[in-house]
């Protein structure tokens, strides 16, 4: 059986995988500077590196907001789109084990997709994500680079800009720790530092994300959630997220290939 190439176009970025006998090989990401020459420039280092011949390419499934951009065959190879949330869904079980999840893929905003066993439904979403933290950091710390917020962040203390149950009252609430988090940058100053400042917006979109994911499965018997898209690899989620697992009584699950699980699931939708 030839390879199966899942495509997630973006707006800038493309990430690719390839699906041969039921496993993933090689997962790769371009960015340029727009979705067609993204998507090309993708496709030829997947092929390039992996020493892979068209020949060799039995379908190319592609999804993501940039596919909208790509008509009909890419190389000569025969396409076909997939809906996103069914490859979040699709990719995000494969990877995860899990098939009783809510899948929360964190782009430049962040989407909840239901997956209940064959069932994979967009639920909701909120404006909050990657896109967020960009604009932020270019209003309070003059770089959109996430990487190096990422890094200023590590140095800083959510402590000196987040407002916590502690500092608001002497003993514990009701199903509220002492360092719960009050209200978000309520105790931030004007000559906040800049790696307070880092960490503080890091820990804002993080901490909206995990509280939304967990509201949308209000209802319903759901404790495990599948965390992919690039946001998943700050090293801030080790900090974030298990706090909310022991205040919600939840699990968050972040998958050895999160940033490619919908590239994953496109690939996966052919046999579908």
């Amino acid at each position: 059986m030839g390879i199966i190439i899942g495509i997630d176009v973006g707006i800038s970025t493309t990430k690719i995988v390839g699906l041969k006998d039921g496993h993933i090989t090689a997962p790769t990401r371009i960015t340029a500077a727009d979705p067609i020459t993204s998507l090309y420039g993708a496709f030829g280092k997947y092929l390039h590196d992996n020493n892979i011949e068209l020949s060799d390419v039995k379908q190319v499934m592609l999804t993501g907001v940039g596919s909208a951009y790509i008509k009909g065959s890419v190389y000569g190879l025969p396409t076909q789109k997939v809906e996103e949330f069914v490859a979040d869904g699709l990719g995000a079980r494969f990877e995860s084990k899990l098939d009783h999840t809510i899948v929360v893929s964190m782009g430049t905003g962040t989407s909840f997709v239901l997956c209940d066993g064959n069932e994979m439904r967009h639920i909701g979403g909120i404006g909050i994500g990657g896109g967020t933290l960009a604009g932020l950091s270019r209003l309070l710390l003059n770089t959109s680079d996430i990487k190096a917020v990422s890094a200023l962040a590590m140095q800083g203390n959510t402590k000196n800009v987040h407002l916590l149950i502690g500092d608001i009252s002497a003993e514990p609430l009701p199903n509220l720790p002492m360092d719960a988090t009050a209200s978000i940058l309520a105790k931030a100053q004007s000559d906040a530092a800049k790696e307070d400042i880092a960490a503080g917006i890091i820990s804002m979109v993080l901490q909206t994300i995990g509280s939304a994911a967990w509201l949308s499965s209000r209802g319903s018997d759901i404790r495990d959630f599948v965390l992919i898209g690039n946001l998943t690899l700050l090293p801030q989620c080790k900090e974030v997220f298990p706090p909310l697992e022991q205040l919600y009584n939840i699990r968050y699950h972040i998958p050895k290939y999160s940033q490619y699980c919908t590239a994953i699931g496109a690939a996966l939708s052919f046999s579908k």
